[in-house]
Parts: C-alpha cells; sequence; structure tokens
C-alpha cells in the first residue's frame, strides 16, 4: 500500500496542505520547528489514531483554530491498498460542553464516504514509525513496550485495537471495585463478572502477543545477526504478568534467555487460567485495591547473545537492536497484511553513527514506500539521493522540489 495524496486542514502549524506524494523514497528537509515532523505524525496516526508526539489531541489542532471553540482538526488521504484507490478522514473535533470554557473532543473516521467507529477503520493505513526515541522501546519502561506491541497489532488485527480498549475499561471498573471493598467493605462476588470480563479480553490480548512475538523474533534474529557482523543474536522474551504456563510448585525460575513456547495454548486454556488466578489472589487484591496481573502489566525484554539490552546493552547494541526490530515489523506486517506498511523515518540519521546509517539506508529500496525527515540532507550519501524527490518545509509551507540528477 502507499499513500497518494495527504490533506491538512488545522492540523498542528498547517493551516491548509494539499499535496500528492510520490511512491517510492521521499525525502522532507527543513529546519527545526517548520512542520516536518507534523506531516510525519499526520500520517502516522490515520494508521493508529494516537501521535507519537503529542500529550493528547487537542495539542493537534492548530493553536490559532483552536481559539474557536468549535474548531476542527482534519487530515485526509487518498491511498492504494490492494490496487484500489481508498479515502480516509479523520476528524479532532473541538466542542463546546454546558456552556463553559472548557470544552470535550472527540475524533470521528470517515472511511470510502462512510462515517465508522475508529475501532473498525484502524489499520486500513498501516504504518511503521521510526523515531530518535524509538530506542525507549528497549531501554524505556514497561509501557513503551506494551505500547509497540499494542501499535503493531492494531494494524494487523482487525479487533485487537477495541478488546484493548474494552479490556481497559474493564479494568478500571474493577479496580473501582476492589477499591471500594477494601475502603468500605461489601459483597466480594461483585466481582464475579468482572472477573470474567477481564480474563475473557485479557486472554485474547495474552495470546495475540504470544504469538507476535514469536512471529517478531523469527524476523528480527537473522537482520540482527547480519548487523552484527555475525556475532550476535536477538530475542524477545515474553513476561505476561499473568503466565498461562505456570511453574509447578516447587521448581526454580528458569533463565530469562531459555525460550518458552506458549503457541500451543488455546484462548479458552488461556482465559480459564487467568479467572482461576484472578479468583486465588482475589482477597490479596482487595487489600492492595489494584488488579495486580494481566496484560496491563507484561514485559518484553530484547536480549542480546541472553543479556538485557535495556539494562546492559551498549548505546551501539540498542541502535543496532532497534534497527532490526523495526525492519522486522514491517517485514512481520507485509506478511501477515500482504501490504507493506509506509515506513515513517523522523530525524533518525543524526543518532546514527556511519555505519548504522549506511545499513538502514541500503534496506529502504526493499520498501514500498518509505519518508525521511532531516534537519541535515548532508546527512545522506549523495548517490542515495539522486533521483529522489526532495521536499523543503518552512513555516508550515512545503515546497517539492526536483528529483536530483
Amino acid at each position: 500500500m502507499w499513500l497518494k495524496h495527504l490533506s491538512l486542514t488545522n492540523f498542528r502549524n498547517y493551516a491548509r496542505l494539499d499535496l500528492d506524494v510520490p511512491n517510492g523514497l521521499l525525502v522532507i528537509t527543513g529546519d527545526n520547528g517548520q512542520g516536518k515532523t507534523s506531516l510525519i505524525e499526520a500520517i502516522y496516526f490515520l494508521s493508529s489514531f494516537e501521535s507519537f508526539h503529542a500529550e493528547n489531541d487537542r495539542q493537534l489542532i492548530n493553536f490559532i483554530a483552536a481559539r474557536d471553540p468549535l474548531a476542527v482538526g482534519r487530515i485526509v488521504a487518498d491511498f492504494m491498498s490492494d490496487n484500489k484507490l481508498h479515502r480516509l478522514e479523520v476528524r479532532i473535533i473541538q466542542e463546546k460542553e454546558n456552556g463553559n470554557g472548557n470544552g470535550r473532543l472527540r475524533k470521528e473516521a470517515i472511511y470510502d464516504g462512510v462515517k465508522q467507529k475508529l475501532s473498525e477503520v484502524v489499520g486500513q493505513i498501516k504504518a511503521v514509525i521510526f523515531l530518535p526515541q524509538s530506542m525507549q522501546i528497549i531501554e524505556g519502561a514497561p509501557e513503551e513496550r506494551r505500547r509497540f506491541i499494542n501499535l503493531a497489532l492494531g494494524q494487523v488485527l482487525p479487533h485487537y485495537s477495541a478488546t484493548l480498549s474494552e479490556y481497559a475499561r474493564a479494568l478500571n471498573q474493577r479496580n473501582a471495585l476492589l477499591k471500594q471493598l477494601s475502603e468500605r467493605g461489601g459483597d466480594v462476588n461483585e466481582l464475579n463478572y468482572w472477573d470474567t470480563e477481564v480474563s475473557q479480553l485479557g486472554a485474547r490480548l495474552i495470546q495475540a502477543r504470544i504469538h507476535a512475538l514469536v512471529e517478531l523474533e523469527e524476523l528480527a534474529s537473522p537482520l540482527y545477526y547480519q548487523l552484527t557482523h555475525e556475532k550476535e543474536m536477538i530475542q524477545l522474551v515474553y513476561q505476561p504478568s499473568y503466565d498461562p504456563l505456570q511453574k509447578p510448585v516447587g521448581q526454580y525460575a528458569l533463565p530469562v534467555d531459555i525460550h518458552i513456547d506458549r503457541r500451543g495454548l488455546t484462548l479458552e486454556q488461556i482465559q480459564e487460567g487467568f479467572l482461576l488466578q484472578l479468583k486465588k489472589i482475589r482477597m490479596e487484591e482487595i487489600k492492595r485495591g489494584v488488579t495486580t496481573i494481566g496484560p496491563h502489566r507484561d514485559e518484553i525484554l530484547f536480549l542480546g547473545n541472553g543479556i538485557d539490552l535495556g539494562v546492559y546493552g551498549s548505546r551501539g547494541q540498542v541502535r543496532t537492536a532497534i534497527l532490526a526490530v523495526k525492519f522486522a515489523e514491517m517485514k512481520w506486517i507485509k506478511k501477515k497484511t500482504g501490504q507493506w506498511p509506509i515506513f515513517l523515518l523522523d530525524e533518525v540519521l543524526a543518532e546514527l553513527d556511519d555505519q548504522h546509517r549506511q545499513d538502514l539506508l541500503n534496506r529502504l529500496d526493499e520498501f514500498e514506500q518509505a519518508i525521511l525527515t532531516t534537519t541535515d540532507i548532508k546527512l545522506f550519501n549523495p548517490q542515495f539521493l539522486q533521483g529522489l524527490p526532495i521536499w523543503q518545509v518552512k513555516a508550515g509551507q512545503v515546497s517539492p522540489t526536483k528529483a536530483i540528477p
């Protein structure tokens, strides 16, 4: 799949923008703060309905337009998918509420002229984002790794994002009830309904993550091996907060680099075990007033030759690992959906040394569409730039230039 046309209205620093987007490789250049990242952000927002940059969706509306309490930010994309032209429009709508100054915000999506739920159109446009902060997937907190796998799965499995949202709502209700029981007492059997909801929804997330992480590792491992000049292997180790393969009583914990294959477990087995464990630790969770196990507390480790890269990896090892993981994510989405996602790379060349920079650029021809931003065009090999379209961005204005001969 590839993006053909992008239209922005009142999005970030763009009051209005209409551009045809070339297929293949595209380089966007300009100084900081001119709007390069906003273009990448808009495209990725169409794939996930999440911003990688804004603290909240309200910040996505152009700050001048946002003075109007009824402001609307729009992103419209025409894209090719399965040899057919489609259109996806996302609106970020600011509304008044009860006459006060603090309006609420909502998002809506229109796909091929029909208004649909966001969860029904997530992943219609597929994209993989590579940012300087992408190394936080390995080095950062566990929620960074959960977010990584959630965003990837949301583009591949039609109902994953909806299940994730439903799980979060059920978890919030269960936590509220646990807190109430802890503070004021009551009938503990009131938890039965939410235990069932959390275990059923959580089991779907756990099963999806089990399969996805094994498949991603199978793709990332040979890439990492090549990038380290056949010196290191990488493992993606899934450590579910509720492990459906609970170790027998009295058995010592296995080292983290021991591969545990949970793919043989059925959805029913995961759900039944999860429900049983919730009931087993019910009184402890009532005391704490919070749900202590489930996919909201899962962990993923990235190991290089058995060493946790997030704790002990050098900067170079982490760079190499995230390169391999991002390439693997591209290949995995293609393998699962039959379509290449759009590869979006925002200022990553400046974060890489010469060898990693060349490793990255040498592989971009494999993908159907890749869009790169940079403040320094000199980071690119002149031979790489030959024949490529280059856009220059200044103060929210985009000027396509001729390809370098």
